[in-house]
């Protein structure tokens, strides 16, 4: 399988087609200040990976209309990391979703980070 986040070395992570919008850099450092060995390390990137999954899903799935649900899942699952997938989502949505989803991962990037550190970091 292909490496999810090239900083880090987790090797159980498939790509997919939003990985792109992320910038982990910052979570990384993050994650190496509080993880005490490798294994917790893995944890804290499988728990990251896990919540962006879910909020870029959510996000998708909020603005794309029900009767679209469906085929946009069976395409993803078919085929995660194909990045013609913002062509469908557009089609359907009818706005960036590419722009807004950068934006929304963005946000959660700094939540993440916050969460991991236990402090507040500058946008």
């Amino acid at each position: 399988m292909c490496e999810r986040f090239e900083p880090r070395a987790i090797k159980f992570m498939a790509k997919i087609f939003y990985d792109h919008l992320i910038v982990y850099e910052e979570v990384e450092k993050g994650i190496d200040k509080v993880a005490k060995s490798q294994e917790e390390r893995d944890e804290l990137w499988q728990i990251v990976d896990e919540l962006v999954h879910h909020r870029a899903l959510g996000f998708i799935l909020a603005r794309l209309p029900r009767v679209h649900h469906e085929e946009f899942l069976e395409k993803f699952h078919r085929a995660p990391y194909d990045e013609g997938l913002f062509d469908y989502l557009k089609e359907k949505i009818g706005e960036n979703l590419e722009e807004l989803l950068r934006e929304e991962l963005g946000g959660l990037a700094y939540e993440l980070l916050e969460e991991i550190t236990g402090s507040k970091q500058k946008k």
